[in-house]
């Protein structure tokens, strides 16, 4: 949070003065700005989205911490990104870095579509030697002009030491209700389908891995 800058309302005092009271300045001047504070923020999280649960991927899967574009990886919530400017939500802020968040949920919702397999997100412990990896871009994540909740970025799900082709990733998910947490509750929709997609790409790779001698 930006802290209102400090203006003294002291008169001017004596040279005696402001030498002997000097500490006590310095202690009114750091402390004085936190009192402007009108609130704390509001700390919103992410949160897993259900979606069709099926068998058939890999053993080990490994979610990479995604990539997130520098206008995005911010504490303060991008409440809208559209005509040409970006609006940050006033007093609201993610509860942790939007990525590891991001990496996180999409985790959580693989764990949950894709019984039998271990999922785990990157730098979390391992559950054992990873045989795919999910990796994410995200360069848009907030309101569009139209006020839709928008993720846009590119996705892949390759072997672990293989190349892989990426996807761009389009969606849109209207908001019900108005404010930030309505669009969080989009945004964590929009992610729900992400999983969705991987999860289905998770499946054909583990098909195609059991067909190899």
């Amino acid at each position: 949070m930006t802290l209102p800058g400090y203006t003294s309302n002291l008169r001017p005092a004596s040279r005696r003065a402001v030498l002997g009271r000097g500490l006590g300045l310095l202690a009114v001047a750091a402390v004085a700005p936190l009192a402007g504070c009108s609130s704390d923020p509001a700390f919103y999280t992410l949160a897993p989205w259900p979606g069709p649960a099926q068998g058939g991927a890999p053993a080990v899967i490994e979610v990479r911490t995604p990539t997130v574009a520098l206008s995005l990886d911010r504490d303060r919530i991008v409440g809208s990104d559209g005509d040409y400017r970006i609006k940050l939500s006033s007093g609201d802020a993610w509860s942790e870095s939007l990525p590891t968040m991001i990496a996180h949920v999409l985790t959580a919702n693989l764990q949950q579509r894709l019984p039998g397999s271990a999922v785990f997100a990157q730098n979390d412990s391992a559950a054992g030697v990873p045989l795919a990896v999910v990796e994410l871009d995200v360069t848009r994540f907030a309101r569009d002009g139209a006020g839709r909740a928008v993720l846009a970025g590119s996705l892949a799900v390759h072997p672990v030491g293989a190349p892989g082709s990426s996807s761009v990733l389009a969606l849109t998910l209207p908001v019900q209700g108005g404010g930030t947490p309505g669009m969080v509750a989009a945004l964590s929709g929009l992610l729900g389908q992400v999983a969705d997609e991987a999860a289905v790409r998770l499946r054909t790779l583990g098909a195609g891995l059991r067909a190899l001698p």
